[in-house]
């Protein structure tokens, strides 16, 4: 952290502008060096959020006009003195401003180097650092809502709100036990059931509402499956928004999978489109059913489209079988034609049923809630938080657990310093999360992932 770091932080291509980022003790005296306000004030200067325009200059020859953004310790993203300079957004100009600040004394920073310095300087804590890396990731309105909500503190709140409530609790535990002689109010049963509750709901929350939160922002490994000419191409393109999927009335044309990621209302679908299900002897189409029937069953959410106007056969029933397997919505395709299927047969057998004709697009809105309700869109609320990872839902995985075991060792009748050792426990799970007590590999695998100049 002595060094003064550099990167680009805007996407590697042509733009209006591009921003190199520059932090660390020495980030004004390197910027100084290469940069020539117009008028003439150097950024050392200069007080924090202000901006000055002007020249990069190197070796006495200009090479860009830019703009300097100054940031002062404490109050910048990092916590240290930060520099930005955005100039032109050509990839060859962008790469000369970043060589001129490295040839002035910076070095290049690492993945993710910048947020990690954030971290290390107590700006953010862990939580909200994987929240940044979500942020840049989110493909959907809710992923990028909830990791906002995270970033600004929406699970850490809660979890400083059970670490606080389990401190005291062990706090009063021991000095009550230790210090017998002193006027300490004794610990009561009541008061620790309270503190056990409390924190169980809390942590119980975190980790019913993870699957939903991973759902938003990851998106379901789905799969539309059905027999030849249902329609589940023109289904797949529907969604897709654009011909994804080869349409024709010949049965057989889709012979393997066309894989597309769309967004239905709030939720993001993984979308894979299959072969026609039905037995054949052509070996190429084969190869595609049976690679079809492989994934029906490793998928996350099976959309098992039916014609509405052609009656129930055996490829039909066993999908319909299939689906009990799997998260499933049946989809009644063709609803502008005249009814031959048995759709209560459907109903009976398949919970969520939808009637839509993808052609017209009649019934999309229908399928949207579907697909919202059976991915959990209900009870999701990105401003209660949500646990980004399986790292933070295993620490509070593990320290529910803890307070679970600090609870029924109370239930029976073990002493307090059994029930105080759980609490203790649980606590050093939830620093583990937020990052005050966790090894240096974990925040190194923490921060490999993000992008250089972020």
């Amino acid at each position: 952290m002595s060094d003064t770091i550099a990167a680009i932080s805007t996407a590697q291509g042509e733009g209006g502008i591009s921003v190199i980022r520059i932090s660390g003790d020495s980030a004004f005296t390197v910027c100084d060096k290469i940069f020539k306000g117009i008028n003439n004030k150097k950024l050392a200067d200069m007080k924090g959020y202000t901006a000055s325009f002007g020249k990069i200059v190197s070796d006495g020859e200009e090479i860009d006009e830019a703009v300097a953004l100054v940031f002062r310790e404490p109050l910048s993203y990092t916590g240290e003195n930060v520099v930005e300079l955005s100039c032109h957004g050509g990839i060859y100009i962008t790469k000369l401003v970043l060589r001129a600040v490295l040839d002035a004394g910076a070095v290049p920073a690492q993945a993710g180097e910048f947020t990690k310095r954030a971290f290390l300087n107590g700006k953010i804590d862990l939580s909200e650092a994987e929240a940044v890396i979500d942020i840049i990731s989110a493909k959907s309105r809710s992923a990028a809502r909830a990791a906002l909500c995270v970033k600004e503190g929406a699970v850490r709140n809660k979890i400083d709100e059970v670490k606080n409530l389990l401190l005291s609790t062990a706090a009063h535990l021991s000095a009550w036990a230790d210090y017998p002689e002193e006027d300490i109010a004794e610990v009561t049963d009541e008061q620790l059931y309270d503190s056990f509750d409390v924190s169980i709901a809390i942590l119980d929350g975190l980790i019913s509402s993870y699957d939903s939160g991973q759902a938003v922002k990851q998106g379901i490994d789905t799969v539309i499956a059905g027999r030849p000419n249902v329609g589940k191409s023109t289904l797949m393109n529907l969604l897709s928004g654009c011909e994804r999927s080869i349409v024709t009335d010949i049965p057989g044309t889709t012979r393997d999978i066309i894989e597309d990621t769309v967004i239905v209302g709030d939720v993001i679908l993984r979308l894979s489109d299959t072969a026609g299900l039905r037995t054949t002897d052509d070996k190429v189409e084969k190869i595609g059913v049976d690679r079809a029937k492989h994934r029906l069953k490793q998928c996350g959410l099976l959309l098992a489209v039916f014609d509405y106007n052609r009656s129930l056969d055996d490829d039909d029933k066993e999908l319909i079988e299939s689906a009990g397997e799997v998260p499933c919505i049946a989809i009644i395709n063709k609803t502008d034609l005249d009814k031959q299927l048995d759709t209560e047969y459907i109903e009976s057998k398949i919970k969520n049923v939808v009637y839509l004709s993808a052609k017209s697009g009649e019934g999309r809105a229908e399928l949207v809630k579907a697909v919202e309700d059976i991915a959990g869109m209900d009870n999701f609320n990105p401003s209660e938080g949500v646990l980004s990872n399986e790292r933070q839902r295993q620490a509070v995985l593990n320290s529910l657990n803890s307070v679970k075991d600090a609870k029924n060792a109370l239930e029976i009748g073990l002493t307090y310093d059994a029930i105080t050792v759980s609490i203790e426990e649980a606590i050093t799970s939830l620093l583990e999360l937020t990052g005050e007590r966790t090894s240096d590999e974990v925040v190194d695998r923490v921060f490999h992932n993000f992008c250089v100049g972020k």
